[in-house]
């Protein structure tokens, strides 16, 4: 019998064999504590009362309680439903709602009621668009900047099947970081990515730094990839441009996604923020629960020093 999911579609055959493999008890290091500092609590009641969406609480972030104490958040554009499937990410694979072109205002309008001092930005690929969502992405980034001058605007894209004419569109809305996340290594990214390609995704980043933005990636480590191919993917990142990395632990959405294939003890994240800076990357964040818009703002500070430090 085919199983049906909620979002209407059929069960892959890689995500029936996924679902053979029970989900993964966690070690005890994954948890967290919430700590709500006053800001964090002033954030959650404007969220509620105004009608408010973020990643942040939709995808139920480990890192809100930090994150929104730094007023800081994260939005999601483009509708819930991707065109593509990446084996880790929860969000539904399915056919897009139309585009959506008033998207814009109203996630500026957020970050404006929100007073935020960092904004992120992502999105789901949108295929089914001639230019891939490329417009939406930029627009909201403009609107972000001109309803609120003194925020920053992270902006994590997808590569739009690589075309530098949408990339420039997108770049040219001047974000303070153009994010791309590889998210694997070379030998597993095609079962893990298959509408992405690693090399694409390296030139999406040396694309964005070439046009002067600084640029930021995420590494999600339990997939199956080895130590050494950890270390390869950092060089081959910082090579592309890469300025500021994100490393974290896979944690499984549901049993149709890819199993974890092993848990990183905490030290060894210790072990590889080390080995990323001495790569040369301006800012690094390691660690289990380490999301790759967690502390952004810092984050794109440290880049800022270092291209001072380095002029």
């Amino acid at each position: 019998m085919t199983q049906v999911l909620p979002e209407g579609r059929k069960l892959l055959r890689l995500e029936a064999r996924n679902a053979e493999t029970p989900i993964e008890r966690k070690p005890e290091w994954i948890k967290t504590r919430a700590k709500m500092g006053p800001q964090y609590t002033e954030l959650q009641k404007l969220v509620k009362s105004e009608g408010l969406h973020t990643v942040c609480q939709e995808a139920g972030c480990p890192n809100i309680y930090e994150c929104w104490e730094d007023r800081e958040a994260t939005f999601l554009i483009g509708g819930d439903q991707c065109t593509r499937r990446c084996d880790f990410c929860q969000i539904d694979t399915g056919k897009p709602q139309a585009l959506d072109r008033d998207e814009p205002r109203r996630v500026a309008e957020s970050v404006q009621t929100m007073g935020l001092r960092y904004a992120t930005i992502t999105g789901v690929a949108r295929d089914d668009l001639p230019d891939g969502g490329a417009w939406l992405y930029a627009e909201t980034v403009k609107q972000i900047h001109e309803l609120n001058p003194g925020t920053g605007v992270e902006n994590l894209i997808p590569d739009f099947n690589g075309r530098p004419e949408l990339l420039r569109e997108v770049f040219e809305s001047r974000p303070e970081v153009l994010a791309h996340n590889v998210e694997t290594v070379p030998r597993i990214f095609k079962r893990i990515r298959p509408a992405f390609t690693y090399e694409r995704s390296l030139d999406v980043i040396t694309q964005a730094r070439e046009f002067g933005l600084v640029t930021k990636s995420n590494l999600i480590l339990g997939m199956g990839e080895t130590r050494e191919e950890i270390h390869q993917a950092l060089v081959d990142l910082h090579a592309a441009g890469c300025e500021l990395i994100t490393i974290t632990q896979y944690l499984r959405p549901s049993p149709r996604h890819h199993p974890v294939e092993r848990w990183v003890k905490p030290e060894e994240f210790v072990e590889m923020t080390a080995e990323a800076e001495e790569i040369g990357f301006a800012g690094v964040l390691s660690g289990p629960l380490v999301r790759s818009s967690y502390r952004a703002g810092r984050l794109y500070q440290q880049a800022i020093e270092a291209r001072a430090t380095a002029s």
